[in-house]
């Protein structure tokens, strides 16, 4: 039998993003109530103003663009304190927000404006040249380019979104009507094997049922609270569980556009953050690195780790080290994305496990022949709830493969549940490698390698370095024939792929040169033959330098 949560079921009002947001009566904070604050200026805003602003920008759009219900504004840019205004005001005027990496290389942010079908462009002044460079290729006139952040373009050449907001002959528009389980709310990019990124689907009753089943767990955050953002609001770890839950939370939010070790350190100390959500590679860095001990992080009342496993041994280290306390949760983009989480006085009882399962979902864990497997069994996790996403754009034959007709999401993760009900998540099904949260499919590297003339074959696959606590892409190589394998060679190609790829891919794990590529009858590569010949290479150069 599927597993039921623990909880009780919540109810979910059949209503789109904005109303969970600003037309709610049971809000416990004024108007009046900070939320996000710039890390590095004095710019913030209120609750209020968030409110203001997203209504006056939304009714710019649809007086500007005559902005259509299920348009798509992309949003090309890091961490800003305007993004979720801006976010806001798409959904008034009845849209969808496509946020894609703002470190993607001309044609990786051409595609996504292409498969969304994106009708305009947000961006900020760094992020232009290639912004303007991805737009022309999909099709988007420069006019609909368009800015954000604290810096102007040259003359004014492009607008800014403040000025669309205050577009004259606006007000008599009002906020647009949404189907709540129909209408889409984000199309956010999610790297599948087959090398292109998927378009996940996600409505407003996706994202207004996953804070609602959030909120039912972390009662233990109030407006009182301080959260830290620095997890990226195009991912949707930071747009769902940072960017909306601290919103509708009524929590301070203190945004950062990049993450540095350093800086978040002293951001913890000079704001007094009590909660932070973070990734394994940052609780590593905490247990390590030697600026953590300048400075005084005692205001953190718990971090809640998320988008990769975390080691009991990290936790450990960690805690040891700085007395934080580190939980974990679990989720994916098409789950909107949190599934598990622990409880607050859970985190040193089970360290290792992603929680139990949040409210309103059932849960199993299927063999490979597609057969429920009994509790304690290691499996495929497929789950089921009001938070999994529509299917993938463009794409039915993804979507039938990863949703069963009786509405199961098929995660592509494997693990098994206790007899106490929580989850632990073991190993991957897909072959995505995961870089500190960020996906990176191996045939796209694979794709984009061996179109190098020095290169006859190649496979790519993840190896985990414990110094940064993350999977890294490693590329096998067959080199041309008259070419010579060398470290010369490994050097030009890692950095001829890094012209071409976001920072995420880059080949962290280098390069190794083979004969040949194990592949089966059917020509599909074997990693498994890879992965075991990778692993009996580095036992031996261990047992060498042992002598």
């Amino acid at each position: 039998m599927p597993a039921e949560s623990p909880y009780p079921s919540i109810d979910i009002p059949n209503v789109g993003i904005w109303d969970l947001l600003f037309e709610r009566k049971d809000r416990s904070f004024p108007d009046s109530q900070v939320i996000f604050q710039d890390a590095s200026s004095s710019r913030s805003y209120t609750y209020g103003q968030v409110k203001q602003v997203a209504t006056d920008f939304g009714k710019g759009l649809k007086g500007l663009w005559d902005w259509q219900r299920g348009d798509v504004l992309g949003v090309y840019s890091p961490n800003c304190i305007d993004t979720p205004a801006v976010t806001w005001a798409v959904h008034f005027a009845g849209g969808i927000v496509s946020p894609a990496n703002p470190g993607y290389t001309v044609e990786e942010l051409a595609f996504q404006l292409k498969d969304s079908g994106a009708k305009a462009l947000i961006t900020q002044v760094p992020q232009l040249k290639i912004a303007l460079e991805a737009a022309k290729i999909a099709g988007i006139p420069d006019d609909r380019v368009i800015l954000m952040g604290d810096q102007r373009a040259e003359a004014g050449r492009f607008k800014h979104f403040s000025s669309i907001r205050n577009t004259s002959g606006t007000q008599r528009y009002r906020r647009a009507k949404v189907d709540p389980d129909k209408d889409l709310a984000f199309l956010v990019y999610s790297s599948g094997t087959t090398g292109k990124p998927k378009g996940v689907m996600l409505s407003h009753r996706n994202i207004v049922a996953n804070v609602l089943q959030m909120h039912h767990n972390e009662t233990n955050i109030s407006e009182k609270d301080s959260l830290l953002a620095f997890l990226p609001f195009f991912h949707i770890y930071g747009l769902t569980c940072i960017m909306h839950f601290a919103f509708y939370k009524g929590s301070r939010c203190v945004v950062m556009p990049k993450f540095d070790i350093e800086e978040w350190c002293r951001i913890v100390q000079d704001e007094k953050i009590t909660f932070a959500y973070v990734v394994p590679p940052v609780v590593l860095l905490l247990s390590k690195h030697p600026a953590v001990d300048k400075y005084d992080l005692s205001s953190l009342r718990m971090m809640s780790s998320g988008a990769a496993p975390l080691t009991r041994e990290i936790v450990e280290a960690a805690h040891k080290r700085t007395n934080l306390k580190v939980k974990q949760g679990y989720g994916l983009s098409e789950t909107s994305p949190a599934t598990h989480m622990q409880q607050w006085d859970d985190w040193q009882r089970h360290i290792g496990a992603v929680g139990q399962m949040l409210p309103n979902q059932t849960a199993k864990f299927m063999s490979p022949e597609e057969t429920e497997v009994p509790v304690g069994e290691v499996g495929e996790l497929w789950i089921k709830g009001p938070n999994i996403f529509k299917g993938y754009l463009n794409n039915p034959e993804g979507t039938a493969n990863a949703l069963t007709d009786d509405d199961y999401f098929k995660t592509g993760d494997v693990g098994y549940l206790d007899k106490e009900g929580n989850f632990y998540i073991t190993d991957r099904v897909k072959e995505l490698i995961k870089y500190k949260g960020f996906q990176v499919p191996p045939a796209e590297l694979e794709g984009l390698l061996a179109s190098n003339d020095k290169i006859d074959d190649v496979a790519v696959m993840g190896i985990y370095k414990e110094e940064i606590a993350s999977e890294v892409p490693l590329a096998y190589v067959v080199p041309k024939k008259g070419v010579e394998a060398s470290p010369q060679l490994e050097k030009e190609i890692m950095e001829w792929l890094a012209k071409k790829v976001a920072s995420h891919k880059r080949l962290r794990g280098g390069v190794k040169f083979t004969d040949e590529i194990p592949k089966s009858a059917s020509g599909k590569i074997l990693r498994r033959m890879l992965k075991a010949r990778y692993l009996e290479e580095e036992a031996k150069k261990g047992a060498k330098a042992k002598l």
